[in-house]
């Protein structure tokens, strides 16, 4: 069964269907939406500009953003109020926003 499994590899340049002067490659066929040069560029700019935070707007931006937390969950887990937490991050956005304008 595991010999049955093994394959020669195949170029990404390798035809896979031609008709006249109109040819389609293995690499036509691959496509990577996880990893585009705009993805990489907008992940290397999220990336400097949590840089420039303090840790206490970088945890906030974090636990909202890419853990998809409430303002009230964010709140009681870092012990401040919601309203602070809405404070702290419209202030770390807007300045995000001025250094990449």
């Amino acid at each position: 069964m595991s010999l049955d499994a093994i394959q020669d590899p195949i170029s990404l340049q390798e035809p896979i269907y031609n008709e006249g002067s109109e040819s389609i490659y293995v690499m036509d066929q691959i496509k990577d939406s996880k990893n585009t040069d705009e993805l990489w560029a907008d992940n290397i700019t999220i990336e400097e500009a949590m840089k420039k935070l303090n840790e206490r707007e970088k945890t906030i931006i974090s636990k909202r953003f890419f853990y998809g937390k409430t303002q009230m969950e964010v709140a009681d887990e870092i012990g401040i109020s919601q309203a602070q937490v809405s404070r702290l991050e419209k202030s770390a956005i807007e300045r995000i926003k001025k250094l990449y304008k």
